[in-house]
């Protein structure tokens, strides 16, 4: 059998393609911001993780700028041998400050950031239970480690004890769980996940990609919120969103740090982060602790567009975060719909199955702390337009 076979009966890209409705890898042609020009068409971005607005901040552009013409393009290296720069070293030292834990490692990609992390800390003796809505790097992660990974109900507490329940008392036990989950918006339930956890002697790590800027008083993310951050082992998350950059992070114990950095392989085998992400991350952090009102400022963001979408009657899961989803419920006529969206330059991502179960698509929205209202009231109006073509309510 010919290895490329699959490859030659891959067809749906094709098929999409023909109809005019394939959604992805849109040519953006300006700075991510709260609007942008995508293809030539004017767009209100709706559809970015730039949630606090950062990427296009000279605040931070220029300290880029600076890194570039003093470190140059790259490291050339892992941080073993030749990757370490001196602002790695500060950003973790930031980092772990600001996230009020012992230590932090920095990775190039969120991506490799929980790889490195549970590869390195799970094993074969051990158990990793994941909500299932987990970000794809999590479920990677676990099959890297070579632990059992036993998954519970989406946010389901009930469920997620009693496969606690079942692991014998010899196995090491880690519970992951996403802060804010990616497609939905939805925050898990902390308070019950450090509950069951300290029941059952296991360990919690918290990817907060989507919380880190979003979520508590200082952005701190999904630990501030509840008020829980020593009660949470593992915090990890990225710098593609909030912090306007690449890369990745890990914050926990200095034993634990200590032990992934020198045992995570995609750690120890892969190039440093970039001295212009790092720059630019750090400027960022800078940011968000001297102005953390911005993210306040992005939770009126979200809520005005609820409000929005409620004065229009457009049915919507419900949600405290700046990730608002819109049912839409048919694949075919989900990938419509934003293509008509783009076309009255509003800038949404689908969501189909399997991120999705059948029947219940969404288009994901996601807003700015930098949006403003007559941006909000305008994309939402246009929405209403498109999926009142649609027949949607």
């Amino acid at each position: 059998m010919d290895l490329f076979e699959k490859c030659k009966n891959y067809k749906v890209v094709d098929e999409y393609q023909k109809q005019g409705i394939y959604p992805y890898f849109h040519m953006l042609q300006t700075k991510q911001n709260t609007e942008v020009t995508m293809e030539g068409i004017h767009q209100i971005m709706i559809g970015s993780n730039n949630y606090l607005g950062l990427t296009s901040d000279r605040r931070v552009i220029k300290p880029a700028i600076k890194a570039l013409k003093k470190y140059g393009t790259g490291c050339s290296g892992s941080r073993f041998l030749n990757g370490t720069l001196d602002l790695h070293v500060k950003l973790e030292k930031e980092l772990a400050s600001f996230l009020n834990k012992e230590d932090c490692i920095t990775f190039s990609t969120g991506f490799q950031t929980n790889l490195g992390i549970i590869s390195a800390i799970a094993g074969r003796n051990d158990v990793v239970l994941c909500d299932k809505e987990n970000h794809a790097s999590i479920y990677d992660a676990i099959k890297l480690s070579y632990a059992q990974m036993i998954r519970y109900e989406h946010n389901n507490m009930l469920d997620l004890e009693t496969k606690l329940k079942e692991i014998p008392s010899n196995k090491g036990i880690l519970i992951v769980t996403d802060g804010v989950f990616s497609m939905s918006g939805e925050i898990c339930n902390l308070p019950k996940l450090v509950e069951l956890k300290e029941k059952y002697g296991a360990r919690l790590m918290i990817d907060d990609a989507h919380g880190l800027g979003v979520l508590g008083k200082c952005g701190r993310g999904t630990a501030e919120y509840f008020n829980m951050e020593q009660k949470v082992d593992l915090i990890s998350g990225t710098f593609s969103k909030s912090l306007a950059s690449i890369g990745g992070y890990c914050v926990a114990s200095s034993e634990v740090i200590k032990y992934i950095r020198h045992n995570s392989r995609p750690f120890i085998f892969s190039a440093s982060i970039t001295p212009v992400a790092l720059a630019t991350v750090l400027a960022s952090l800078k940011i968000l602790k001297e102005e953390p009102q911005r993210v306040n400022r992005l939770q009126r963001v979200g809520d005005f567009m609820r409000s929005e979408l409620d004065r229009l009657n457009i049915t919507y899961k419900k949600g405290k975060t700046p990730i608002i989803p819109i049912y839409t419920y048919d694949a075919t006529t989900t990938l419509k719909v934003c293509k008509r969206l783009f076309e009255e330059g509003v800038y949404v991502n689908p969501v189909l199955p399997p991120a999705t179960p059948q029947g219940e698509c969404l288009i994901r929205t996601s807003y700015i702390a930098t949006h403003t209202k007559k941006q909000l009231t305008i994309a939402a109006e246009k929405i209403k337009k498109v999926l009142d073509e649609f027949e949607i309510k």
